[in-house]
């Protein structure tokens, strides 16, 4: 890695970032949690700059501030009268109104923008090793228990019923969502990682219906608006984070055009229809459909 210049380094965290915000945007996406990390997105702030106040390390200042505000989110989800959308609500203006109020009584100046939209261009050896470490955590997720995932993700009744604890993959789902946002951070920062995680897999679910056709698509999208927003930022003089998160955007722009495109043209058999929660159960209990990875149904 000492041989590699500061640009070179960028362009490998942003490749690594891509592919993993991919990996487990499709965890994202499929599961519906796109509110939650962009509440954990924010929940992440505060930690770390607490931990650049105390000297400490930032990734795990903002660890530990996920980890301790998606504790308070699960305690405020349980209660009857609440739910997990007011639990989200709550950690993300708390989060962030937090990481405000730490930063303006710091005694010394923080750097608060590199913490909002990223400063990949500062990444060290150390946040490559982070990224490839999470990313490796969230493919062996999946490789061992993605099955569980997509079951519990589209009949969660049907997966308490077949003796199963949904709780168990919720809480994977929770922990592998909470690195990469963690991991995301030198990259597009604690704001904008909603983007880089959600957009991608959501273009990838436009265009494809099996999920596992989902998570070799979505990386590649992932990857592509990190390396594009990347270079976009050093030609154009642009703020890489901002850049790389509109390049994600436009991506999904892209998909979304391209499928009305395709449904509004001379019908050619059976057009793409997204994964729908509805026709997703309805399939889940089929095992062909499982073999061939495909969770949604038949239009009605």
């Amino acid at each position: 890695m000492s041989g590699l210049d500061f640009f070179a380094l960028a362009m490998l965290e942003v490749t690594l970032a891509g592919a993993l915000a991919g990996v487990v945007g499709v965890l994202v996406v499929l599961r519906e949690r796109a509110f939650f990390t962009m509440s954990l997105t924010h929940a992440t702030f505060p930690g770390a700059v607490a931990a650049a106040m105390l000297g400490a390390s930032v990734p795990a200042g903002a660890a530990v501030a996920a980890i301790a505000l998606i504790g308070i989110a699960v305690g405020i989800g349980r209660i009857r009268s609440q739910g997990p959308a007011v639990a989200s609500g709550i950690m993300l203006t708390a989060g962030f109104a937090l990481g405000a109020f730490l930063q303006s009584i710091a005694p010394l100046a923080i750097d608060v923008e590199s913490f909002l939209v990223g400063q990949v261009l500062a990444v060290t050896a150390a946040d490559l090793a982070l990224t490839a470490g999470v990313l490796g955590a969230a493919l062996l997720a999946w490789a061992l228990a993605g099955r569980h995932l997509i079951f519990s993700s589209v009949d969660e009744a049907g997966y308490r019923r077949a003796g199963l604890r949904p709780w168990i993959p919720e809480a994977l789902s929770l922990v592998v969502i909470a690195g990469t946002v963690v991991a995301i951070m030198p990259v597009v920062g604690a704001i904008l990682g909603v983007a880089l995680i959600v957009a991608p897999a959501a273009a990838a679910r436009l265009v494809v219906r099996d999920w596992r056709w989902m998570l070799v698509l979505a990386p590649l999208i992932g990857i592509a608006s990190g390396v594009l927003g990347l270079l976009a930022s050093r030609w154009l003089d642009l703020a890489a984070g901002g850049a790389i998160a509109l390049v994600a955007a436009a991506a999904y722009g892209i998909a979304w055009l391209a499928r009305r495109v395709v449904e509004s043209g001379p019908a050619r058999g059976r057009p793409v229809t997204p994964l729908r929660r509805s026709a997703a159960t309805r399939r889940a209990a089929e095992p062909a459909a499982w073999e061939h990875g495909t969770i949604e149904g038949k239009s009605p």
